[in-house]
């Protein structure tokens, strides 16, 4: 799915007004009829709705709301910021609308009593839409901190008050913190990123039916991974196909010690269907690596750690689970990285190798994947102040090094060296945990050993990651959920996907 920014939401609004032909008005009405649809869908048990609207168009949303929740048997209080304000033309139609209606009280941000909200009344936010462009003050940051103390269900349109929809807020901001966002037709760039997503909760996309030819032909470089980008890539098995149609994969990793990492790489990369999977660790770790996983091969490659690292050319390697930062280990990776000329996958410890020294990134083959976590991308290419600026970062060192950064985050980045940055919406809380990167890199570097595209691999692998991860918390909860369970529903994840795009009756 494309990203739009603010500007550009406001444009196919507009170009849809124009063209479909639809009045703003009765567009309107559609985004709230979707809002209305949604919660009488799964808000079933609560009977009260306490409405908070602005005076923009996000308030007119909000009044429409309440309006049509009213007509469906809900009661409905309205707050609004002034009785006499200044509202929009579409929102002051819709608060006409309203006061038509003797069963629906309409009051003033100011005469708000949290004692007068019951614990099963929800609270609607509609104060403040993606056109906020200012710092909260006065009735607006008295309610928004008023109802953020309530422990009451709240329920965002559009996007959470006092959010921007594409930057990071200003610091000590007051932001409407919502356990789900009711979003019209489009993803946000800040629902994406830590320090302005946790106040979104639950993101739904709802389809206002914007015009989309507009979508289609609008460029975006920013994008969502959703099913219908993940049914384009995934191709299903030929049925006349052999271990050789499959390839090579072959991952780098263990140490005294952690040995584990590797193993959970060997374990995914071959649970991710690579025709032939290697494992080239220590030989502290043979016995651990035959036993757990007998279907790869062992190479060693050292006694304690990776000491020399020997390979077949037409093997695609996955390099750092459990690495270690050892010397020999260091001279070994970077004589394998001076003659090896095809993409790979680094993570971890590679990456901790790489980042010693500035010029080692240049022998990173064209092409490639690195896998960083936060800490592991500022070693290897500076601090920034927070997660917007380093996504930026991250876009303009894959254009400048021609490589796939996958920027490991609640919500993961795939940055492609042409400039384009795709956001993962699969995964959850329960991958915080040692192994689960270790994972990461088996299916990626599986999945570029079945000939897939180092960019369709770095899609499809954080996707199937991030799904077996959602698909082992629904059995085992976050809490309790361990990177091996995450390996386990793989095959659940494949079943889904492989449904998805073949036709049998």
């Amino acid at each position: 799915m494309k990203i739009f920014n603010a500007e550009k939401i406001r444009e196919c609004d507009a170009f849809t007004i124009v063209n479909e032909p639809v009045s703003s008005i009765l567009l309107m009405e559609r985004a709230a009829q979707s809002c209305v649809e949604w919660i009488s869908e799964n808000c079933k048990i609560h009977e009260k709705f306490a409405v908070f609207c602005g005076n923009g168009n996000n308030g007119g949303d909000g009044l429409a709301i309440a309006r049509l929740l009213y007509l469906k048997g809900f009661d409905v209080d309205v707050f609004v910021k002034d009785v006499k304000g200044n509202f929009s033309p579409d929102a002051i139609i819709n608060y006409n609308r309203l006061k038509d209606f003797s069963g629906i009280s309409i009051k003033e941000f100011k005469d708000f009593q949290q004692e007068s909200i019951g614990e099963k009344t929800i609270c609607i936010d509609a104060v403040l839409g993606t056109g906020f462009s200012r710092k909260i003050e006065g009735e607006e940051l008295k309610i928004l901190n008023e109802l953020n103390s309530l422990k009451n269900l709240k329920i965002s349109i559009d996007i959470p008050s006092g959010l921007f929809a594409d930057k990071i807020i200003y610091e000590n901001s007051t932001v409407f913190k919502a356990d789900y966002t009711l979003s019209f037709q489009f993803w946000k760039r800040s629902f994406l990123y830590p320090e302005t997503g946790k106040y979104t909760g639950e993101v739904v996309i709802l389809n206002i039916g914007l015009h989309p030819q507009y979508i289609n032909e609008t460029h975006t470089t920013h994008f969502t991974i959703d099913d219908e980008v993940v049914e384009k890539i995934f191709r299903p098995r030929d049925e006349y196909s052999h271990k050789g149609s499959f390839g090579k994969a072959g991952i780098i990793g263990g140490s005294y010690g952690k040995i584990g990492a590797a193993f959970l790489s060997v374990k995914a990369a071959l649970k991710s269907g690579a025709g032939l999977v290697f494992a080239y660790s220590p030989k502290c770790g043979y016995e651990i690596l035959q036993t757990s996983s007998p279907e790869a091969m062992f190479i060693e490659a050292g006694e304690k750690y990776i000491e020399h690292i020997e390979i077949d050319q037409d093997l695609v390697l996955g390099i750092g689970p459990g690495l270690g930062t050892h010397h020999e280990t260091e001279e070994s990776l970077l004589k394998l990285l001076k003659n090896y000329s095809s993409p790979l996958v680094l993570d971890a410890d590679a990456l901790n190798i790489i980042s010693k020294d500035p010029s080692y990134i240049h022998l990173i083959p064209k092409n490639s994947i690195i896998t960083p976590h936060p800490k592991e991308f500022e070693r290897l290419f500076g601090k920034t102040k927070d997660s917007f600026e380093r996504s930026d970062l991250a876009v303009k060192k894959a254009k400048e090094h021609s490589i796939y950064i996958v920027l490991k985050d609640h919500h993961t980045q795939i940055i492609t060296p042409d400039g384009n940055v795709y956001y993962n919406i699969t995964g959850n809380s329960g991958l915080a945990k040692g192994g689960s990167g270790d994972i990461l890199t088996g299916i990626i570097t599986s999945l570029l050993a079945q000939h897939y595209s180092p960019k369709d691999a770095a899609i499809l692998g954080v996707w199937l990651h991030g799904k077996s991860a959602d698909f082992a918390a629904e059995k085992h909860s976050k809490e309790s959920m361990q990177p091996t369970d995450v390996i386990k529903e793989l095959e659940n994840t494949f079943l889904y996907i492989n449904k998805k795009v073949t036709k049998k009756l």
